[in-house]
């Protein structure tokens, strides 16, 4: 009694224990699950914050004359002024080396004494191209250098001039010039001006050698046809590729690609909502990249406008528009340097910050009381400078993810440079004013679409296997061939990925005729072999073991396949020309890719296969013997049994099943990624490949900057994957409580 005692309290205690583990385990994933799912949403967060301006410091400075241009060093440490008179002055913004906030530490002079700054033009955050009374044309930069020598970081301020401290020689005609506008690369400067005696010219400096290290130049006069009193705007784009001239409420658009300009279109913007009071564009100014231009008008918006092919050629169309204000003018537009970000300015000081790609309103306020006397933003384009009435104001911005929306994610968007709104995803690019598009809808797509091409290759043949297997097949033959194919599980999928792109690819390139013969001989021999089978005389048969009866089909589904490679060349030469690649690109007018859906659809199905079948087997064999006993015994067949009892009952195993396959394609990674060409795009051809969101996240995310816009919304797509997973498996948990309570009573 004693030991049995011991043994009852011991096997309590071993109760108990389990119990406790496991309750534990349980636990614990899920709150490994919550604290996933918390930390995506911790690192997304931050892209749908809103865009947020405060003052960092004011310093009153007492400058003589009126302010041109101000502008500020990377860190924010030294601001300076560019007055009327033709003075740049230095400002220490923090407290450091021998200074304090808001001391002047340089001064310089711009212009020959007594000249005045007739028209100054800012070129990007950096180069200033200055017009002076006299007609003297001048570039400098106000430029930054850090020294620690002191055992602290000092910012000196400096002046560079890229093109010499001598005069521009604009025109050759030594006319005044009352507007100009400038770009320069490497190996030339293009300034457009507009001269007093009403003549639009351009002037070319072609560098002897490279302007970054030898500053002599040959100058080329050229006088662009273009009649006009006056001009109330010039700007060259940045790849100096076009020049926009305003003129009143018209912009002409000049090719400045070949040795003659030519007009290239004319943007006359339909503003008027009423014929009665027209719009009149009141500011203008180049986007980064130079490839659109923005047009504010005195009923307070701001329209984008860029080129776009059509059927009669390249256009200039309106994209999109943005509602500054409903009562007052847009005075001024400043653009950021590297991001398609704009800021917007009205006669009363109200300011707005604006993200074209994604039509974002980021922000709206006011910074000061009326029209500030010069604007500029830093040039890591987290901070603001400004003058205002002898005040010198700085700001901090917060506007880290401007080109993240959930329109800009979600729905179609017109990206320059394209003839229509696209799903687009393209997040890299070698340029620096490249416009990042991340369109989250054609990976998810890709997602979509190499799942079902998986799960239509591998459901078909998984779950048959599965009812063969489980339901006529002899026990001893079972036992070698449920884990021969449960150890195909356990192949690496990078293996699978790696013969997919490398091997299986080409083949199907090579032969598809066969591939498609395939579908037709291998069903058509199995049921000549079983027809053969059925007539074939009884002593014939018995002379085979029952547990060989399915090998039999081995020989006839081989020659099945052989024969479907041995035609294969026969009607390609005869059906499709001796090409079949180019009869489906050239004459039904399809693309075709070597790694494609198909490629993926059959190596991520091979991938599936275990998954689905090992399930599903054991439902149906699971299945209570007394069951298919009493179905027989009242006289049903075989197959009357297994379709009205076995399938039923085993109904949520085998949706289970096929659930735990399609979650296991949904995730699937190094096959997509080693399989297909990972092209985003949206089309369910069998002949093209796909991008799903794994194998993006397993692509760019090395490359990606941490914290970058990039970086979040790729876990941003990996939060989408998480969701949709969930979101799959409860309906299944759900459907398949759903059949389990319908058939349970069998």
């Amino acid at each position: 009694m004693a030991i049995a005692s011991k043994s009852a309290n011991y096997r309590k205690v071993k109760n108990s224990l389990a119990k406790w583990i496991i309750t534990l385990g349980g636990i614990s994933v899920l709150f490994t699950l919550v604290l996933i799912f918390m930390y995506l949403l911790y690192v997304i967060k931050p892209i749908f914050e809103s865009a947020k301006v405060d003052v960092t410091a004011k310093f009153v400075i007492n400058e003589e004359y009126k302010v041109l241009a101000t502008g500020v060093d990377e860190l924010k440490e030294v601001a300076y002024s560019i007055t009327e008179q033709g003075n740049i002055n230095f400002y220490q913004l923090v407290d450091g080396a021998g200074y304090k906030a808001g001391d002047k530490i340089l001064s310089k002079q711009l212009t020959a004494d007594g000249e005045s700054i007739k028209q100054l033009v800012n070129i990007g955050q950096e180069q200033k191209l200055l017009l002076d009374s006299a007609g003297n044309v001048q570039l400098v930069v106000p430029s930054f250098t850090a020294n620690f020598d002191s055992g602290e970081r000092v910012i000196i301020p400096s002046l560079r001039y890229p093109l010499g401290e001598e005069y521009l020689p604009i025109d050759e005609n030594n006319a005044a010039l009352t507007k100009l506008s400038f770009a320069m690369d490497d190996e030339k400067a293009v300034f457009v001006g507009f001269t007093d005696d009403n003549r639009l010219i351009k002037t070319t400096l072609l560098a002897e050698d490279d302007f970054s290290y030898d500053i002599a130049y040959e100058a080329q006069y050229e006088e662009i046809d273009y009649a006009a009193k006056q001009i109330n705007d010039i700007l060259v784009s940045p790849d100096l590729a076009m020049v926009f001239v305003r003129q009143g409420d018209q912009v002409a658009v000049f090719s400045l690609d070949d040795d003659e300009v030519e007009l290239k279109a004319t943007i006359i913007p339909q503003l008027a909502q009423n014929k009665s009071t027209p719009n009149h564009i009141t500011a203008m100014a180049l986007l980064s990249g130079g490839s659109s231009v923005l047009l504010g008008d005195d009923k307070g918006s701001v329209s984008q406008w860029f080129e776009v092919a059509t059927e009669q050629g390249r256009e200039f169309k309106e994209i999109r528009r943005f509602n500054v204000s409903d009562h007052e003018p847009v005075v001024a537009i400043y653009t950021e340097q590297f991001r398609k970000s704009f800021y917007t300015e009205t006669p009363s000081g109200e300011m707005g910050m604006f993200y074209t790609t994604s039509e974002a309103d980021l922000w709206r306020g006011k910074l000061h009381q009326g029209n500030a006397q010069a604007f500029a933003i830093a040039p890591r384009a987290d901070g603001l400078v400004m003058f205002t009435n002898n005040e010198l104001a700085i700001f901090s911005v917060e506007n880290e993810h401007p080109e993240v929306t959930w329109q800009a994610l979600w729905e179609e968007v017109w990206y320059e440079g394209y003839p229509e709104p696209e799903f687009i995803w393209q997040s890299t690019s070698g340029s620096d004013d490249f416009e990042a598009k991340f369109s989250l809808v054609p990976i998810s797509f890709g997602t979509i679409k190499a799942a079902s091409y998986a799960m239509m290759f591998a459901v078909p043949i998984a779950l048959t296997a599965a009812i063969y297997t489980a339901y006529f097949m002899t026990p001893g033959m079972r036992r070698k061939v449920k884990p021969t194919i449960e150890m195909m599980e356990a192949l690496p999928t990078v293996i699978l990925g790696f013969l997919a792109g490398l091997w299986l690819a080409p083949i199907i390139e090579i032969y598809l005729p066969a591939i498609c013969l395939l579908l037709i001989f291998i069903p058509s021999s199995v049921f000549i072999t079983a027809f053969a089978w059925h007539k074939l005389p009884r002593e014939y048969k018995t002379l085979i073991p029952e547990t060989w009866a399915p090998i039999i089909l081995i020989p006839a589904i081989l020659v099945a396949a052989y024969a479907s490679f041995a035609l294969s060349p026969v009607l390609e030469l005869h059906l499709f020309g001796g090409d079949v690649r180019q009869f489906i690109t050239n004459d039904l007018g399809i693309d075709f890719d070597q790694r494609n859906a198909l490629v993926v659809g059959i190596a991520m199905g091979f991938a599936v296969i275990p998954t689905i079948f090992s399930m599903a087997e054991d439902a149906i064999f699971s299945v209570p013997k007394h069951l298919t006993s009493g179905s027989l015994a009242l006289g049903a067949t075989q197959w009357q049994t297994l379709i009205k009892v076995v399938l039923l009952t085993a109904s949520p195993g085998i949706f289970s099943a096929v659930m735990m396959g399609l979650g296991r394609a949904v995730g699937e990674t190094m096959i997509v990624l080693m399989a297909t060409g990972n092209t985003p795009i949206l089309d369910w051809s069998i002949f093209q490949g796909m991008r799903t969101l794994a194998a993006n996240i397993a692509v760019e995310m090395p490359e990606s900057e941490v914290g970058s816009s990039h970086y979040r919304i790729l876990f941003l797509a990996a939060f989408v994957l998480f969701v949709f997973t969930f979101v799959v498996n409860t309906l299944a948990e759900f459907v398949r409580q759903r059949l389990r309570e319908k058939y349970s009573s069998l």
